[in-house]
Parts: C-alpha cells; structure tokens; sequence
C-alpha cells in the first residue's frame, strides 16, 4: 500500500503505554514516530512543527483535551492528517462520538502491533478502516456501488438521531411514534444494508454524508 514509511504522532496521557507503544511501532520499517503528545493541547503544540504527519493514533480519556476535542481539531486544521482511535473503551458511545469527531477508525489497546500496523496502513491508503468492533458488516455497505439503497424522509431521520445518546424510546417520542414504528425502520435499514447494530448504522451515515455532524 505504502511505498514509503508513514509518519504518525501518539497521543495519550500515560507515559509508560504511550513510549511502550511508539518502541513497538518503530519495529516496523513501514512507521515513523514523529512525535509523541500527553493531550490534545500538546498536540497542537506540536503538530505545526511536523507538517508531514499522515496519522495519529489517539486515545479518547485525556485531561485538558480529550480524544473526541482534539480530533475534531485535527480535522477541521488539518483535514489531511488522518486519526485512528486507540482506547480501552469499547462502548457504541465511545466508538460513534470518536467517528463522528472525524477518526477514520478505532482500535482497541488491546490489539496486537500487527493488527494496528494494519490499521494504520489501510487508513492512510483508504482514508477508513473498518474491522469487526466497528462493524464487519459494513465492508458490503461502504463498497462503491452504482445501486445506492433509497431511504425514506422518515428513515433519514431516524438515522439522524441514532447519532445522538438518545434511546430509541427517546427517539420514538421525538417522532411522534410508537417505539414498534421505529424497530421498524430501524430492522428496515439493517436490512437494505446488511447491517445490524446502531454503530454500524451511524458508520454508515457518516460515511455516505447522510448525517449531520
């Protein structure tokens, strides 16, 4: 995929993992440690200062500025640096709030150096990286394909608040319907996508601009 060593940057609060992590990674000739962050903040310190980066891997639980913060930043100041979350977390919150902020991917720190080499690669060659914790599903949804799915105004809008913390009660009262309307376009959307869980839905309606950030 990568002809030449991808330049990353580690952005996480504790020293140990973060130093432990970018040993491992320099193992590999395809990587280059440029730097390394304790937040956010210090991110943005240092990222104007090595324009080359191609990817960080950032952690989400941060004091000063948290992973969703400094992504968002990232994105809107250097939309071509690409993100790949890395946490311990592995809730459906965590997971959309950090996509919604613009990361490409998610990880968790669990992961072996190969699969997060593999990650890395395929977010800078792809610009996304889906895996099982996202949703493997999605591997049909997200191909280039002439024959897109046809939503309803009312499928729409439900894909829209699946985004939010909102229940699908919440959501259901929003609508002005009852809960059993919504299973129903929720199962109808899992169905014309071949998707079936809430992340994969909202992976799905970022990917493809059909949710509003």
């Amino acid at each position: 995929m990568q002809d030449q060593s991808i330049s990353i940057a580690i952005v996480d609060d504790h020293t140990l993992f973060r130093s432990g992590l970018a040993s491992l990674l320099e193992e590999f000739d395809e990587i280059n440690v440029t730097f390394e962050a304790v937040n956010g903040l210090d991110l943005q310190s240092k990222i104007n200062n090595h324009k080359h980066v191609q990817l960080v891997l950032m952690d989400i639980n941060m004091p000063v500025m948290d992973g969703f913060a400094a992504t968002k930043w990232v994105k809107t100041n250097h939309p071509n640096v690409h993100v790949l979350a890395l946490s311990m977390l592995e809730d459906e919150k965590a997971i959309i709030g950090m996509l919604k902020a613009g990361a490409g991917g998610y990880m968790l720190k669990e992961s072996t150096p190969s699969d997060l080499l593999t990650a890395i690669k395929v977010i800078v060659d792809k610009g996304f990286y889906v895996n099982e914790l996202v949703s493997g599903r999605l591997l049909v949804a997200l191909k280039d394909s002439d024959q897109k799915p046809v939503f309803s105004a009312r499928e729409l809008t439900f894909l829209q608040y699946c985004s939010t913390e909102l229940t699908y009660k919440e959501i259901a009262d929003l609508m002005n319907v009852s809960p059993r309307t919504v299973d129903n376009y929720r199962e109808s959307l899992f169905a014309k996508l071949n998707i079936k869980s809430r992340t994969g839905l909202v992976v799905y309606g970022i990917k493809n601009n059909l949710i509003t950030i």
